[in-house]
């Protein structure tokens, strides 16, 4: 008997007089001790036929079709039932843990409401699971951490503690949905080493949601290619990678990161650079505020970016990637020296500075958060103009048209707003709303990794091409390396806080000199 049996589901949402199917008549199964992957892009079906297995769905979800665990129904069953089956035989991990977490409650008393609720466990019992459960999940030293707070753990030791509580009250199925998405790659991969060593000791099956291919052939058994809400393909792993049948599922395989940058000529002039630059955070303590430490965010890194050049920064979260491309930009206080078109930034005054921004723009990692909601798309890409002044002569709306044409995007949708666009779609008014002001340097701020696969791979041509174009320099920040490898020309690593590493981008890549980036190398690649 499978563990998880799916035939015909179909869901459908009642949204303002209308009925919008988002699920078609989905069929699957999960097995005793198997992984099942759901793989897709945005918006195909994933994470709703997911929630529907134990009717986490939102009251005005319509839901036909059959569900059944371990032969039970769950489509139609009552509350009751549904709640003694969530969290105690099927238990969710979701994929931003800042969100998951109360920020309110300590980590303790979060894994001890679970165990409170489904097995009566209170105080020394409580907190004996609790540390048990910690350190499964390989947290050290638990027992110190139980009074932490989630803004006090790591990225990855907060996931850590969504999979702790998945696994409280002893799941058959865990549904892991997109645990990683927002993991460095060390960590990510770490994450899916623990899952499934997890899954081994405790005979777990797993029904993993992703929109990352390269992980569903790193852990799953069988896989199941949703497009529209319809599973289009499906079978065992290993098979759909090596003869994928539907065009939907080709072109999903197909979406890498193809070729590299256009070599920039000699003769390319300096855009940007930084001589032993610096940042360090005070540390202050006492009614008089002395400064009694420093955080050494960034130390003294040094870099040079010239026209028509990439350099891109990797590292893990907290490394002082985005902190470095701050102080470039003069958005912090830094010692040290940043040259930008020979100027001197740290001494240009406030009204100096000013003329300058126009010549530097930003786009962001989250295009849901950038982009104002209250603000059509034309008001947004033109907001710049008012700030810097139009060029004379140029008809305001006649230059967002073109910038608009410029990204990929139709003109005549200017007048809508952020919501009526895909995540694709609102990176490229990001880029639109930086690139109408035609400036020197961009700083792209993990501008690719809310994106799927097949966006990605759109969005880093775009950018090629708009360097092409107008010789931009680019500062590009990711913990993507497949992203880095096909947009940089030459690569910094940074650690916390230092450069460790810094060349060439196919050098570091192909001959990684310090232990640090060769971990990096071999949690991408798997080398």
């Amino acid at each position: 008997m499978s563990v998880l049996e799916v035939k015909g589901l179909t869901v459908s949402f009642r949204q303002d007089g209308r009925v919008i199917q988002a699920v078609k008549g989905v069929s699957f199964s999960v097995s005793k001790g198997e992984t099942v992957a759901l793989v897709g892009e945005s918006g195909s079906g994933k994470s709703v036929t997911a929630l529907s297995t134990v009717g986490l769905l939102s009251d005005n979800a319509e839901v036909s079709g059959s569900v059944t665990y371990l032969g039970k129904e769950m489509v139609g069953a009552s509350e009751r039932e549904l709640r003694r089956v969530r969290g105690n035989d099927i238990s969710f991990i979701f994929q931003e843990p800042m969100t998951s977490l109360n920020p309110l409650h300590t980590i303790e008393k979060q894994l001890a409401e679970s165990l409170t609720l489904h097995q009566g466990l209170t105080g020394d019992k409580a907190r004996a699971r609790i540390i048990e459960l910690l350190g499964k999940v390989g947290i050290r030293d638990a027992e110190s951490r139980l009074g932490a707070y989630p803004h006090q753990l790591s990225g990855g030791q907060r996931q850590r503690v969504m999979i702790a509580m998945a696994l409280a009250n002893g799941p058959e199925l865990l549904v892991a949905d997109e645990p990683t998405t927002a993991l460095d790659v060390t960590i990510q991969a770490q994450i899916l080493d623990l899952l499934a060593d997890l899954k081994r000791a405790e005979g777990l099956s797993l029904l993993f949601i992703t929109h990352d291919l390269g992980i569903v052939r790193r852990i799953a058994d069988r896989v199941c290619v949703m497009q529209g809400g319809e599973i289009v393909e499906q079978g065992v792993t290993a098979e759909i990678f090596a003869n994928p049948q539907h065009p939907y599922t080709q072109k999903l395989l197909a979406a890498e990161q193809k070729g590299g940058p256009t070599p920039v000529p000699d003769t390319a002039t300096e855009v940007v650079r930084t001589d032993a630059l610096r940042i360090w955070f005070p540390i202050q303590k006492g009614l008089l505020r002395k400064t009694v430490g420093h955080v050494k965010a960034v130390n003294d890194a040094t870099l040079s970016v010239r026209a028509g050049e990439t350099l891109g920064i990797v590292g893990e979260s907290g490394s002082g990637k985005t902190t470095l491309a701050l102080a470039i930009l003069r958005l912090i206080g830094s010692t040290g020296k940043v040259t930008f078109l020979g100027h001197d930034m740290q001494s240009l005054g406030r009204s100096e500075l000013r003329g300058m921004r126009r010549e530097m723009q930003v786009v962001f990692q989250d295009p849901y958060g950038s982009l104002s909601p209250r603000m059509t798309v034309e008001e947004i890409i033109s907001e710049g103009l008012g700030v810097h002044g139009v060029e004379a002569g140029r008809n305001r709306q006649e230059m967002v048209a073109e910038i608009m044409r410029e990204v990929g995007l139709d003109p005549a949708t200017m007048h809508r707003y952020p919501h009526e666009f895909s995540g694709g779609q609102r990176q490229r008014i990001a880029i639109a709303r930086a690139m109408i002001l035609r400036p020197k340097l961009v700083v792209l701020d993990e501008p690719t990794s809310a994106l799927d696969m097949t966006v990605q791979v759109q969005i880093v041509e775009l950018l090629r091409e708009l360097q092409r174009k107008w010789g931009l320099a680019f500062i590009f920040i990711s913990h993507d390396l497949r992203v880095i490898r096909a947009m940089a020309h030459k690569v910094m690593v940074m650690q916390a806080g230092d450069v460790v590493e810094a060349g060439e981008c196919e050098a570091v890549f192909t001959d990684p000199q310090t232990p640090y980036t060769k971990a990096l190398m071999a949690a991408a690649f798997g080398a």
